[in-house]
């Protein structure tokens, strides 16, 4: 049976700010397992507060569910609501992390974000709740600090002979 109230599977505007955005839990269909959830989002974009200039940002999302999970197309939702919002580094991360919690109640939540510099700073904030069970295995968000265009230090450099 398809629940009528949620945005999946049918059109929906996107909305106009973080505040008006509707975040969509579904029932877990493991409850009785504690498992790890990953959402990665490497392409937010907010606006500064005092330039109004674009931020971006790598997001990391990890969760151990309780008794519902994230449905996927309203976390995205959620996340290009902030395209026009005006906020801090901090400030959004830690309320994207606030409302995922609020409205799925995880057993642990951990949100990292890797924001891109600007003004020569890479700023990196983390936010988590809850406690890990100990038989879910919590991995590295897998996101390298920033360390320049062109920095890959992993490739060999040749001079020509």
């Amino acid at each position: 049976m398809k629940n009528k109230l949620l945005q999946l599977g049918r059109a929906v505007p996107l909305p106009r700010s973080p505040d008006d955005a509707k975040l969509d839990a579904v029932a877990n269909p493991h409850r009785n397992a504690d498992y790890l959830v990953r959402f990665t989002a490497p392409e937010f974009t907010c606006l500064c507060p005092i330039t109004g200039q674009p931020d971006f940002a790598h997001f990391v999302v990890d969760y151990v569910p309780a008794k519902s999970i994230l449905e996927s197309k309203s976390l995205k939702l959620f996340l290009a609501s902030f395209r026009n919002h005006c906020a801090f580094h901090e400030d959004c991360t830690v309320l994207i992390g606030k409302r995922i919690v609020q409205v799925i109640k995880p057993k642990f939540l951990r949100i990292a974000g890797f924001w891109f510099p600007r003004g020569g700073i890479a700023i990196d904030v983390f936010w988590q709740t809850g406690k890990v069970p100990t038989t879910v295995a919590l991995p590295e968000p897998g996101v390298s600090p920033y360390r320049g265009r062109g920095e890959d230090r992993s490739i060999a450099v040749r001079s020509r002979p």
